[in-house]
């Protein structure tokens, strides 16, 4: 355990931080398998916007790598797009 003041706020702010990340990246789990799982184009396109946002937030943010991020943005969009092809 913890024994000076100092120690002990890091154990206190690491504990916070580790709860944002956590419930951050659980977010954009949650939004991927909506645009993954959605079949109608213009849903799924809306579904990006606001996944795209988030990703660039956490990424802005430090949560998750910038590359991560550009790979399930990237993932995403290809995705979208297909659906959209489709119809066409």
């Amino acid at each position: 355990m913890a024994q000076h003041k100092s120690a002990k706020k890091r154990v206190r702010s690491t504990k916070r931080r580790a709860e944002r990340n956590k419930a951050s990246l659980s977010k954009v789990k949650t939004l991927t398998k909506k645009v993954a799982e959605e079949k109608d184009p213009v849903k799924a396109k809306t579904l990006l916007v606001e996944a795209v946002s988030f990703l660039d937030k956490t990424a802005s943010k430090g949560r998750m790598h910038k590359n991560t991020v550009a790979r399930k943005k990237s993932s995403l969009t290809k995705h979208v797009n297909k659906l959209s092809a489709a119809v066409k």
